[in-house]
């Protein structure tokens, strides 16, 4: 230290920065923090990796179980019952939004979808009735949050935690609280379990949607201005992006996906599952932020968030396989989604350090 320099902190009274080993902290803090903007620039690689150790782990495991095509086509179907809400939360998250309901959407979509279908004729037409009422009752919980959000300047918190309990009462009033076995087996022997060159179905509507999705985000103006407001939503009004307008679309768009992930499950499984969706919105929450996605908003990508929900669907595969008990894997789960938040967090803040 020159003479100067503690002739200023003697005068001051302020003790030079120091780190927590002692040592003056200012060039090591920027060399932390242009370490986490090289990390964040990088996110997708890194969780690209991740998720490649863990398929080497559990391959190394059991190889005979894991690494097999039948067992990757199960751990796709698992991921894409996730994947198409995890569209419509990485929209709304970069935006700055959030939608904790979209698990209870899906039991309510599911429910009227297959009261619209019973006892009606199996045939072409009655499917397509059933997807148009999937679809429209996602739509009208997304238009309700969505509306609540943008022009009642509610917190979306505080409005999708209340239709979240909403949409799934509503479900188990009309659903009498058991499943509906009203699916036509048409449906569920076509598209819920059918295949073309040995890939079901359900995966090229899932990912098909995915890769469209994804294109949208990163190469249209909707998702531009998506990206605008999760950064700075006043600076995004001054531009002349109709914000409101903007948020209540992505909020449908999220219930739509909603619904239609409620069809295709019903599909698949031949009957509604009423109970299978208590932990949805945490899971694709989860694999949103995994992804890359901030919960401050105005960062993250589809890529990401595509890998995001593969590694919880790895990891939980996997530990079926190597027999590890149930409630482990949801503890796994619990710290990957906190781990997630907290990375996220300690991200932002040192990007936003001075």
């Amino acid at each position: 230290m020159s003479p100067a320099t503690a002739s200023s902190h003697e005068t001051s009274g302020a003790p030079p920065e120091r780190d927590a080993l002692g040592v003056g902290g200012t060039p090591r803090r920027a060399r932390a923090q242009s370490l986490v903007l090289r990390m964040s620039q990088y996110h997708t690689l890194a969780v690209a990796v991740v998720l490649v150790l863990l398929i080497v782990f559990f391959t190394i495991e059991n190889s005979s179980a894991f690494f097999t095509i039948s067992n990757f086509r199960n751990v796709s179907l698992d991921a894409s019952a996730t994947m198409l809400l995890a569209v419509g939360l990485t929209f709304l998250m970069i935006s700055g939004g959030i939608d904790l309901s979209v698990g209870s959407v899906v039991v309510f979509a599911s429910v009227v979808s297959a009261k619209a279908m019973e006892g009606l004729p199996d045939t072409l037409g009655t499917a397509l009735l059933g997807l148009l009422v999937a679809l429209a009752g996602g739509f009208a919980w997304g238009l309700v949050n969505g509306v609540l959000i943008a022009k009642g300047r509610l917190s979306p918190l505080i409005v999708t935690l209340g239709t979240l309990g909403a949409a799934e009462g509503l479900g188990n009033i009309i659903s009498g609280g058991a499943d509906l076995r009203t699916i036509p087996p048409s449906l569920t022997t076509g598209l819920g379990i059918g295949r073309f060159l040995g890939v079901p179905y359900l995966l090229y509507i899932t990912f098909g949607l995915t890769l469209i999705a994804g294109i949208v985000l990163a190469k249209t103006r909707f998702g531009a201005h998506t990206y605008a407001i999760g950064a700075n939503e006043e600076a995004a009004r001054r531009a002349g992006i109709r914000v409101d307008l903007h948020r209540i679309s992505l909020y449908t768009m999220t219930g739509l996906l909603a619904g239609l992930t409620a069809y295709l499950l019903n599909a698949y499984f031949g009957t509604t599952t009423i109970t299978g969706h208590s932990t949805d919105n945490l899971e694709a929450i989860t694999a949103v932020l995994l992804g890359g996605v901030s919960l401050y908003g105005g960062t993250g990508n589809m890529i990401g968030s595509v890998i995001g929900v593969f590694i919880p669907a790895v990891l939980l595969n996997g530990f079926t396989i190597i027999n590890v008990s149930s409630f482990w894997q949801e503890v796994a789960v619990g710290f990957v989604l906190i781990g997630a938040v907290g990375l996220d967090r300690i991200r932002r803040r040192h990007l936003e350090s001075p």
